[in-house]
């Protein structure tokens, strides 16, 4: 069989080997990886399966994701255990394994275990999937832990608010915001897989609903100090994250995101300030205060946690 080849996976006759891989797999990227970064002894191509760009039938294309397939340069292809030993011939650190592999009877062995792997490889998929985080810089992991965390709590926030207050202005206010805050949990949902959140949700969920509900006890000019407090404290979080990313090439997207969220809880801020006529008494302040702190704490543990 004659594989298609696109511009992009042009294999040149000096390549002994094209790799043809899911890319869209952890599992097949990571390992793919760890070839990828050796020094083979021969020419090899890599052939990522899973990008619409290569052209293949959608019946090829299905096989070669379900299987691991090399082609060799007469254009021949090996799958599953073979094309493995055929990659390892040319891999330093991996040929003792192709030699093993040789002998008499090892290679059937490897297919059936690598047959027995793909009715498993579904289950381990999902796993790895909903733990990997290679498509995010790996120092913004924690915070981008601690942003999905405050984003659960300022959900909670309103609906704390919401649950007590029977004033139609911190309603309306919190009704708004509440709208904004769970796209913000949608896209920090997005970016970050389940494995990988804060263990502590049930804890946020909690301390928010107790942050929006006990100002709405006390009222209006409770509620808005409150909210003022808190986005102040997001906004420089958010602001940390923006300027750590504004070096990183190939990130542009995902500092957007933040700068948007940074963005809209300003507004929150602003709004909140604009409900209050004068600053808040000593009390009030004390409350804030105690609000600021246990926000910077809970970002230290989500960040961990």
């Amino acid at each position: 069989m004659t594989l298609p080849i696109t511009p992009d996976s042009t294999q040149t006759s000096c390549e002994s080997l094209t790799v043809l891989f899911d890319g869209a797999c952890p599992l097949c990227r990571r390992e793919v990886g760890v070839y990828q970064s050796l020094k083979p002894d021969q020419p090899v191509a890599w052939l990522d399966v899973s990008q619409a760009s290569v052209a293949l039938t959608p019946g090829d294309r299905a096989r070669f994701l379900a299987r691991f397939h090399v082609r060799r340069q007469d254009g021949s292809l090996l799958s599953g255990a073979a094309a493995f030993v055929a990659l390892w011939r040319v891999m330093p650190g991996w040929r003792w394994l192709a030699r093993l592999a040789m002998l008499p009877g090892v290679t059937p062995v490897l297919e059936q275990l690598y047959r027995g792997f793909l009715r498993v490889r579904p289950v381990i998929q999902r796993l790895a999937r909903a733990g990997d985080t290679s498509h995010l810089p790996s120092g913004l992991v924690a915070d981008l832990r601690s942003d999905h965390a405050g984003e659960t709590g300022a959900v909670w926030i309103y609906r704390g608010m919401l649950c007590v207050t029977r004033d139609e202005i911190v309603r309306a206010f919190a009704r708004q915001h509440l709208h904004t805050e769970l796209q913000h949990l949608q896209k920090m949902s997005a970016l970050l897989p389940p494995l990988r959140r804060s263990w502590l949700l049930v804890a946020w969920r909690i301390a928010g609903f107790a942050t929006g509900a006990l100002p709405a006890l006390c009222g209006r000019r409770a509620v808005f100090a409150t909210i003022a407090a808190v986005e102040s404290f997001v906004v420089q979080h958010y602001a940390h994250q923006i300027d750590a990313l504004a070096e990183q090439v190939g990130h542009a997207a995902l500092r957007q995101t933040l700068v948007d969220c940074q963005c809209d809880e300003a507004a929150h801020r602003d709004e909140a300030q604009a409900h209050l006529a004068h600053p808040p008494g000593a009390l009030l302040a004390g409350w804030c205060m105690a609000v600021g702190r246990g926000s910077a704490l809970a970002v230290t543990l989500a960040r961990t946690v």
